[in-house]
């Protein structure tokens, strides 16, 4: 399929992406401190081989406290760039853009890993929890504990450590920042009326709400270098009573793009618990009349995400405008070479070319004499 999109290049900025894949980030909870692991490197050899434009890392807390559980992976202290600069070294190594994505838990911070039941570990698990901060003191859940609700003097130091967090990233060898802003955690909780009923500059207005977001985006704009792409993860709704809405966050993708984002990465949910542990039934790309709607209010390159299963699937999106990438994550997980199979459906006639040569020499080999 020679006018394929899903494997044209894309450019932003001064980076080159070889494909329009995209390996999401997708959280292990297998670090100790906040170090990587074996497994990290494990989990990422498998996508590094796999032929994505670019992986990202998994969301990376900027302070110890901004960890989701006590496994995830952090850049709160120079001692953890080394395991991650091997990753993007990984990575870069077989031709994909190394990327990550840096964020806070807010008040769903101090819970336990998924398989472990995921609730608030103040209720259950085998891990001593923390106290989490919000924006307002409002608890995730009833029978949650009650986040500490933040000062100004917090929030200073919060973009003071989204700030550093950027910088370890920068120097561990990351070509694309991505903040996230999605899924109840502490960025997402400042722009949602549902969690943020503050009376000050934070609070009240969508202006008012949005201004945090935008605070961290513009800090870490201004630390990433502008010769590479920063993204922002969103959820384009909150899927609940009184929540945000899909005009509200082209409200914010506009002023994103002001600010230098290059491109919004369109989730949704996160208000009523975990979206990607939801039990709530999904279809195929569920997500992705999200992405084009923020795409076309905003003007700004988006990246779909949810239920994309298959390359015609993926490249269907991509003909039709709805979106610029596509983020594989799932599928990723049961197929790293989820690209090699898209461009075999997709009809092209030397599929294996999208792999490293290591292995597409004998997969070529392999289909001359092949007779079926």
């Amino acid at each position: 399929m020679a006018n394929s999109m899903l494997f044209e290049p894309l450019t932003l900025r001064g980076t080159v992406l070889k494909n329009r894949i995209a390996v999401s980030p997708m959280c292990q909870y297998k670090a100790v401190n906040g170090y990587v692991q074996p497994w990290h490197h494990a989990h990422h050899a498998r996508f590094a081989l796999g032929g994505a434009g670019t992986v990202f890392v998994e969301a990376t807390a900027v302070t110890r406290d901004g960890r989701i559980t006590h496994g995830c992976t952090g850049l709160w202290e120079d001692g953890q760039i080394e395991g991650l600069r091997q990753i993007a070294e990984l990575h870069r190594a077989h031709g994909a853009v190394p990327a990550i994505q840096i964020g806070h838990a807010g008040r769903r911070a101090s819970a336990a890993r998924p398989w472990e039941g995921a609730s608030s570990l103040a209720l259950s698990g085998p891990d001593e929890p923390w106290l989490a901060m919000a924006p307002s003191a409002i608890p995730e859940r009833d029978g949650y504990p009650v986040p500490r609700e933040m000062t100004v003097s917090d929030i200073d130091d919060l973009l003071a450590a989204f700030a550093a967090a950027a910088r370890r990233a920068l120097t561990a060898g990351f070509e694309i920042a991505e903040v996230h802003g999605a899924h109840g955690y502490l960025i997402h909780s400042f722009f949602s009326p549902v969690s943020n009923r503050r009376n000050d500059v934070y609070g009240g207005t969508r202006d008012n709400r949005m201004r945090l977001p935008l605070l961290v985006a513009e800090t870490v704009r201004a630390v990433w270098p502008a010769a590479k792409p920063v993204f922002y993860r969103t959820s384009v709704v909150d899927g609940v009573e009184h929540g945000l809405t899909v005009e509200d966050n082209i409200a914010l993708a506009r002023e994103l793009k002001l600010i230098g984002i290059d491109v919004i990465d369109c989730s949704s949910g996160g208000m009523a618990g975990s979206a990607s542990l939801s039990t709530k039934k999904i279809t195929p790309g569920y997500q992705v009349p999200l992405a084009a709607a923020v795409k076309q209010g905003s003007g700004l390159k988006v990246m779909a995400v949810g239920a994309i299963l298959d390359g015609p699937q993926a490249e269907e999106i991509l003909q039709k405008g709805e979106a610029d990438l596509i983020a594989i994550g799932r599928e990723m997980l049961a197929d790293p070479n989820w690209a090699y199979h898209a461009a075999v459906d997709l009809g092209f006639s030397k599929p294996w070319s999208v792999l490293p040569p290591e292995y597409a020499f004998y997969l070529e080999r392999r289909a001359a004499v092949l007779e079926r």
